[in-house]
C-alpha cells in the first residue's frame, strides 16, 4: 500500500510542481496576444491548466502526503523543513489564482520582471524540497528542535504571550 500511495504522491508532485514553473511563462503570453479570440484561447488553457491539471495534483499531492506521514511516522528536521518549503509552494499556487483572476482585464499585463522572479522562486522551493527528500540530511536544530518535538512545546515556548493562559 506505501508503495501505491508514494506513486500517486510522486506523480502528482510533479503535475503541480510543473504547473507551478510553467504557467508564468504562458502569463507572459499576454502582452503578445494581438486579438480578442487568442485572449480568450489563452485565457482558456490557462485556466485549464490551473483549474483541471494543477489544483487537483496539488490536492492530491498533499493528501497523498499527509497518508504518507501516518504510514511511515517521519518525525525529523529535514521533514519539517521540507512541510515550510512544501508550504511555500502552497502559498505561490494561491497567489497563482489571483494572478489569473487579475490577467486577462482589459490593459493587463504581466511583467517579465516578475516571471523571472516567480520561476526563479518556484525552482528553488522545488529544488529545497527535492533535496531534503532526496538527502535527507541531519538538521541540527538546537534546542528549538527539541522544544518542538516534545508534546506540550509550542505551549510552553509562547505560553508567557498567551493572555487566555491559565494561572
Amino acid at each position: 500500500m506505501i508503495v501505491w500511495l508514494k506513486l500517486i504522491h510522486i506523480a502528482a508532485v510533479a503535475v503541480w510542481m510543473a504547473g507551478l514553473v510553467s504557467l508564468p511563462g504562458l502569463y507572459v503570453q499576454r502582452a503578445h496576444v494581438s486579438d480578442e479570440d487568442q485572449l480568450f484561447r489563452l485565457q482558456r488553457m490557462v485556466r485549464f491548466a490551473y483549474l483541471t491539471m494543477m489544483s487537483p495534483a496539488a490536492f492530491i499531492a498533499v493528501a497523498s502526503g499527509t497518508g504518507l506521514i501516518f504510514l511511515r511516522t517521519v518525525f525529523e528536521p529535514w521533514f519539517s523543513a521540507k512541510l515550510a518549503l512544501v508550504g511555500g509552494l502552497a502559498l505561490l499556487h494561491s497567489l497563482t489564482g489571483l494572478v489569473i483572476i487579475r490577467l486577462f482585464r482589459e490593459g493587463e499585463v504581466y511583467p517579465v520582471w516578475r516571471f523571472i522572479g516567480v520561476t526563479a522562486l518556484t525552482v528553488v522551493l522545488i529544488t529545497g524540497v527535492l533535496y531534503l527528500v532526496l538527502a535527507k540530511p541531519s538538521l541540527d536544530t538546537g534546542s528549538l528542535g527539541e522544544l518542538l518535538s516534545e508534546p506540550g512545546g509550542l505551549r510552553r515556548l509562547f505560553d508567557e504571550f498567551n493572555p487566555w493562559r491559565r494561572p
